[in-house]
């Protein structure tokens, strides 16, 4: 799949002033203009749409959306397939990606979740599954080291399964894995939109689904790293970003029409694809109470892949920090 460069550019608003001045007791308010603010995620996913629609119509200045994601955060090589060069701002991921960067990176930090991705293993049924035990010794697409992979390890112990049951495979680009099941190359994909969704119609009437309702799902956050958030002009700008996602997120949970087709611009999607495929997604636009517990399950599982010891609840509880959140919150929805 083709990757490029994706740019987006705000207008500039003056009506908070306004409003402010106006009022008994004055409400926070922010710059016209806080400077241009740099944003890496992939734009080849449903999650980042409100990123999408945050950069273009609702932060103040210029915001710019490029492929990437924490690597572009921290200095590291971009993934490949998945990123190209440059220093983010603000970087969007699944927490998986979180817990395996700030290793190395103790100086990372999520300040909101942008997006919960609701994830399902899609099978063929004529592969002798009907149910999540049948997975064993079949052959799957998926990524073990992503948040697709840790979902799918958690289907299989339901079962008393592990990866050592199946055989996992790594497709990329991810439109392969769709291409793959319909060879009967693979007997079941485990991944994010559109592709689950790419797979189940492939399938058709051969189809069979595990819901991963209560489960798990995917906590897409935006990220930053504390130094960052320590300089003035810089953290601005992040508040001023987190604010225009929140009122993008309310225009995506009340008239998504505008986001999805900036998603199907982005990812080069198929329209419908892309409103099939909505229903598997949350547009939280917060902090869930359970960050912190999700975190420190899933680094468990992290350390014994890695071969090291898992870092204590404390520990990961620095990785967490929403006051530019609440600023943003402060701030009151744009008009």
């Amino acid at each position: 799949m083709k990757l490029k460069r994706f740019s987006l550019t705000g207008l500039v608003t003056a009506a908070c002033a306004m409003l402010a001045a106006c009022a008994a007791q004055p409400e926070a308010t922010a710059p016209a203009d806080p400077g241009p603010i740099a944003v890496y995620g992939n734009v080849q996913t449903f999650e980042i749409a409100p990123v999408l629609l945050a950069a273009e119509h609702y932060y103040p200045g210029e915001a710019t959306v490029r492929m990437g994601s924490i690597a572009n955060l921290v200095g590291a090589p971009p993934v490949p397939g998945f990123g190209e060069e440059g220093e983010a701002d603000v970087a969007t991921n699944a927490e998986t990606q979180a817990l395996r960067y700030s290793v190395e990176n103790p100086n990372l930090r999520i300040v909101m979740t942008v997006t919960e991705g609701l994830y399902r293993v899609v099978a063929r049924r004529s592969a002798g599954i009907e149910s999540m035990a049948d997975m064993k010794g079949k052959r799957v697409a998926t990524i073990p080291q992503t948040s697709a992979g840790y979902f799918f390890k958690l289907m299989l112990e339901r079962e008393g399964l592990s990866y050592d049951d199946i055989e996992a495979v790594s497709i990329v680009p991810l439109a392969g894995m769709t291409e793959a099941l319909a060879n009967g190359e693979v007997d079941a994909v485990v991944i994010w939109e559109p592709e689950s969704e790419n797979a189940a119609q492939v399938l058709g009437d051969d189809i069979v689904v595990f819901s991963g309702e209560g489960v798990y799902r995917e906590l897409f956050n935006l990220n930053t790293t504390a130094e960052k958030l320590a300089d003035p002009e810089t953290r601005g700008k992040i508040v001023q970003f987190i604010r225009a996602i929140l009122d993008a997120s309310e225009e995506v949970r009340s008239d998504p029409a505008r986001a999805q087709e900036m998603v199907r611009i982005s990812g080069e999607f198929d329209a419908d694809d892309v409103v099939d495929s909505w229903e598997h997604h949350g547009w939280l636009a917060a902090v869930p109470d359970d960050l912190l517990d999700v975190l420190v399950v899933q680094e468990q599982w992290l350390a014994a892949r890695d071969e090291r010891e898992p870092r204590s609840r404390e520990e990961l509880a620095t990785l967490i920090d929403t006051s530019v959140y609440d600023e943003a919150v402060a701030l009151g929805a744009s008009e």
